[in-house]
């Protein structure tokens, strides 16, 4: 028998950098057939042209993946002036091409009107459903969707560089920003269009990339070294308060009984320890004011 073939009950967080050219998803088989891992998912995506930070999740850690899918990023981008495409990328079809006549003074003026609130709409080249379908799959088609415009936050734009039709700027901004949007709106604002022709992301929530492996280093090292590139589950929730337990309650947490824990506040979600400190799950305050279990992790 392949030993090799048997799936592990393997649990944990890895920060991968994904490379350029392949799916966030196909980048999760990768990892998950290294790791053996019976159970993997990832914590939003990146599109096959984009690189960078891609956290991913092993055994528990995927019943608290959409804290990191709902946490602040940021990327590094690029932006290439005077062209539009149907993708508002550079995998897309050329649609037009303008003359890039504008200053790093109007490049400024311009990002600066995306700071802070802001509506967007969400491309037709997107993993959004309609109807149960993506809509890329529509747009493949030529069929246009209407799609209503979101609210996300552009916390800080930074400018990196500018060199006549090519722009790089930093992003820090919210869950649910399109960077390609971004890059076609700045186009616009400047009367030259423009498209994405780069981008990698730098920061999910308190993950950097700077943590990240590559797959290529990931496979070059034994099973024993990967599983050292594993963060614990809880790292995924550090964002929440923390609650320790005693012997007793950890026991009844566990089997599924609610807690009668002094002035806890209505709604509040903790991360909840026992006694030995070893993390049981995402605990809730319901409305009579007791402690829930929300997701709990299995004990091994």
């Amino acid at each position: 028998m392949n030993t090799k073939r048997i799936k592990r009950d393997v649990s944990g967080v890895l920060l991968l950098d994904k490379p350029v050219g392949i799916t966030s998803n196909a980048a999760l088989q990768i990892a998950k057939r290294l790791y053996r891992a019976a159970k993997a998912g990832h914590t939003g995506t990146l599109d096959p042209m984009a690189s960078g930070l891609l956290p991913l999740c092993l055994g528990e850690a995927t019943k608290f993946a959409q804290y990191p899918t709902d946490a602040d990023k940021s990327y590094e981008a690029v932006i290439k002036l005077g062209e539009t495409t149907d993708t508002g990328d550079a995998d897309g079809q050329m649609l037009s091409q303008r003359q890039v006549a504008v200053s790093r003074g109007d490049i400024e003026r311009v990002v600066s009107q995306f700071i802070g609130p802001i509506m967007q709409t969400p491309p037709m080249y997107s993993a959004l459903k309609h109807q149960g379908q993506a809509l890329y799959k529509y747009a493949r088609k030529g069929i246009e969707i209407e799609r209503a415009p979101r609210a996300v936050t552009l916390h800080q734009i930074e400018i990196l560089n500018f060199d006549v039709d090519t722009l790089s700027i930093r992003v820090d901004c919210s869950k649910g920003t399109y960077i390609r949007v971004l890059a076609e709106d700045i186009g616009e604002q400047l009367g030259c269009g423009a498209h994405l022709i780069g981008l990698r992301r730098t920061r999910v929530g308190a993950f950097t990339l700077a943590e990240a492996i590559t797959l290529d280093t990931l496979e070059a090292l034994p099973e024993a070294e990967r599983d050292n590139k594993l963060l614990p589950p809880d790292c995924l929730v550090a964002s929440l308060p923390e609650i320790a337990l005693d012997q007793d309650a950890a026991y009844y947490l566990r089997q599924g009984q609610a807690l009668w824990l002094p002035k806890l506040p209505i709604s509040q979600r903790f991360r909840i320890y026992d006694e030995k400190h070893i993390f049981i799950g995402v605990g809730e305050v319901g409305n009579e004011g007791k402690l829930q279990p929300f997701r709990l992790v299995v004990q091994r």
